[in-house]
């Protein structure tokens, strides 16, 4: 039986980020999802396999979104279905509503790819939103980094269908698909401005029923007055439940990725996107310093100080901040 040091021991290594992904390069599933889930729980261990994790990514990032009922889980598993015949390996970030007693993903969308099971080359994750709006999980950036790390050339991300708020997947995928069904003309015009920017391929699914026309004929009228030129986004009808369209919707996409490549879009989106990752960053170790600073001897004193009208609120706040600073930096070079 192992004593309390040895399972310290076994418990760091085994969590090692390093470690994990190099097993997980060599393709060891059980390392990948322990990687991911260092990711979800960040703290000092996602900060360390941030460091080994190049932030620009060869993976190309598919996001299928869209408002809840126009399948999206049934066209992301027959799209999976269809990138596989190619060979290449395909992971699927499926962003589900999170328990509101656990704050755990609810999995519905692993429960729609079952045909997927069995195949190593898929890779399924749900991740939880944690009352994330926007239709996204907190750490789906860095999950889509490691995916990419570890050598998978394709990643759909899934969101979860929460309306008029679901456009942050615009601002982590590479081609985005916007799923709708027959008849939806109506909130086509009530999203307009957002789905008109963020959409780089339209889906009409359920096509085999009544509407899909006119609906094609709405969004057909609607693009030629945004005027995107040749960057205007395609449409696509399928019926994901029975395959029908779904090799369209991957010439579609395919040919997207190489537009980009040829205009140099993709590099632009990839640019934006490192902006938009690095602010995120920096708010949130500006949200870990605050909380650092507030309580403690210092902060009561200062606070005390405060009151007695010794200093104002600017100056004490960069007292306190520049103290915490100066704290971190000799805590990192003693440890």
């Amino acid at each position: 039986m192992l004593g309390p040091l040895a399972w310290r021991v076994v418990s760091r290594v085994a969590v090692d980020p390093a470690t994990l992904l190099t097993e997980a390069r060599q393709g060891n599933r059980g390392s990948l999802a322990r990687l991911l889930s260092i990711v979800e729980r960040g703290g000092a261990a996602a900060e360390a396999l941030g460091r080994l994790v190049a932030l620009s990514t060869d993976a190309h990032v598919i996001g299928i979104t869209g408002a809840p009922g126009a399948g999206k889980s049934t066209l992301t598993n027959v799209l999976c279905s269809e990138i596989r015949k190619g060979g290449d390996e395909v992971a699927v970030l499926a962003v589900d509503p999170s328990s509101p007693y656990s704050g755990g993903a609810i999995l519905g969308d692993r429960v729609r790819m079952g045909d997927q099971t069995g195949d190593d080359g898929v890779y399924i994750r749900s991740m939880a939103t944690r009352g994330q709006l926007g239709g996204l999980a907190v750490a789906t950036p860095a999950a889509i980094r490691v995916l990419s790390a570890v050598g998978i050339p394709w990643v759909v991300v899934e969101t979860v269908g929460v309306g008029q708020v679901e456009i942050d997947i615009a601002g982590a995928a590479d081609t985005t698909v916007v799923v709708l069904n027959p008849g939806w003309g109506d909130a086509v015009q009530a999203n307009k401005a957002g789905l008109m920017e963020i959409a780089d391929i339209f889906v009409i699914n359920k096509a085999d029923r009544s509407g899909a026309d006119e609906t094609g004929a709405d969004l057909r009228r609607m693009l030629a007055l945004a005027a995107r030129g040749d960057s205007a986004p395609r449409i696509v009808a399928t019926v994901a439940t029975e395959g029908t369209g779904v090799e369209e919707l991957w010439a579609a996409v395919r040919e997207h990725r190489r537009h980009g490549i040829e205009t140099g879009e993709l590099a632009r989106r990839r640019e934006r996107r490192t902006h938009d990752e690095l602010e995120a960053v920096v708010v949130a170790e500006l949200a870990r310093r605050t909380a650092a600073v507030r309580g403690g001897d210092r902060w009561e004193r200062t606070v005390a100080q405060v009151v007695a009208g010794e200093l104002d609120l600017w100056s004490a706040a960069r007292g306190l901040l520049d103290a915490e600073g100066d704290e971190s930096r000799w805590y990192r070079s003693e440890t």
